[in-house]
C-alpha cells in the first residue's frame, strides 16, 4: 500500500443471492483528498462504502485502514477503527426523539466521554462548522431537509475522525441547498484535514468538490482520474454515463423486467 493512502480496498468481491455486485474492485483513497465515487444505480457504490466502515464483510478481498487490515477484524476491535471514520448517511439518520444537541452528543457518550463541559464544547464547535449553532435545542422535525443533513454532518465529525464517508450527500436537496453541502464538504476537508470519500450520482456536485473521481460500472472500476481527465475521457462507458445516456445493458434489464411483470399479469 502507498504511504499516502488512508484507506484502500484490494480485489473486493461481494455477491447478494445470484447478483455479483462488486467484482474485484481495487482502489486507494489518498490521505487528505476528496475522492468521489460515481456510477449508475446498482453499480455497488453504497455497498463499497459499507465495506469501508465494516458494515459489510467481503466475500473475497481486503479492506485496509492505514496500515491495518480491517475486513476480518473482530467486531470489538472494529469499533476502535469506526471511531476514526465519520459516516453521513443518505437519509441523515437523526434520532427523531432527540434534540440537535442530544443527537450530536450521542456518539460522544457512546464512546465514553462523560465530561459535560467537553461534550458541550465539541457540540458547539461542530455546529459552528456547519453554521447551525442556533438550532442546538431544536428537534429534527423542526428543521428543513438541508438543515437535517448539516446536523447529521456535524454528528459525523464530532469524534474528530480521520476519514469521512458521504452516501449521496445532496440527494433530495434543491440546487441551492446542495451547493451548501458541497461547500461544507470542502470546508471540512480543509479545516479538519480529513480524507473524504463521497458516493454520488450528482455530476454537478462531483465536479465541484472532487480531487479525484472513480466511475464504477457493472461492479468494476471503469475509470479513475482527476475531474479534468474525466471531462477529456474518450472511454465509451464513462462518456455514456457523463452524458446521462442509458446503456444497452440497462435497457435490456428494463425490458426483461417488463416482460417478466407482463407475463405475471392475469
Amino acid at each position: 500500500m502507498g504511504e499516502l493512502a488512508d484507506m484502500r480496498v484490494v480485489n473486493l468481491w461481494k455477491r447478494f443471492a445470484r447478483e455479483e455486485v462488486l467484482k474485484g474492485v481495487t482502489l486507494d483513497f489518498a490521505k487528505g483528498q476528496i475522492t468521489v465515487v460515481l456510477g449508475p444505480s446498482g453499480c455497488g457504490k453504497s455497498i463499497l462504502l459499507k465495506h469501508l466502515v465494516g458494515l459489510l464483510r467481503p466475500d473475497r478481498g481486503e479492506v485496509w485502514f492505514g496500515p491495518t487490515r480491517i475486513d476480518a477484524m473482530p467486531e470489538r476491535e472494529l469499533g476502535i477503527v469506526r471511531r476514526q471514520i465519520g459516516f453521513l448517511f443518505q437519509q441523515s439518520a437523526l434520532f427523531d426523539s432527540l434534540s440537535v444537541r442530544e443527537n450530536i452528543a450521542f456518539p460522544l457518550r457512546e464512546h465514553g466521554l462523560e465530561d459535560e463541559g467537553r461534550i458541550e464544547a465539541r457540540i458547539m464547535r461542530v455546529l459552528s462548522l456547519v453554521g447551525l449553532e442556533e438550532t442546538r435545542d431544536q428537534m429534527p422535525s423542526e428543521l428543513s431537509g438541508g438543515q437535517r443533513k448539516r446536523v447529521a454532518l456535524a454528528r459525523a465529525v464530532v469524534l474528530e475522525p480521520r476519514v469521512v464517508l458521504y452516501d449521496e450527500p445532496t440527494t433530495g436537496l434543491d440546487p441551492i441547498r446542495a451547493e451548501v453541502i458541497n461547500e461544507l464538504i470542502l470546508k471540512l476537508a480543509d479545516a479538519l484535514g480529513v480524507t473524504s470519500i463521497v458516493v454520488t450520482h450528482d455530476l454537478v456536485s462531483a465536479f465541484r468538490i472532487a480531487d479525484r473521481m472513480v466511475l464504477l460500472h457493472g461492479g468494476r472500476v471503469a475509470l479513475e482520474g482527476t475531474p479534468a481527465e474525466f471531462k477529456a475521457t474518450t472511454d465509451p462507458v464513462a462518456g455514456q454515463f457523463l452524458r446521462g445516456e442509458v446503456s444497452a445493458e440497462e435497457l435490456a434489464k428494463i425490458r426483461r423486467h417488463g416482460d417478466h411483470v407482463g407475463a405475471e399479469r392475469p
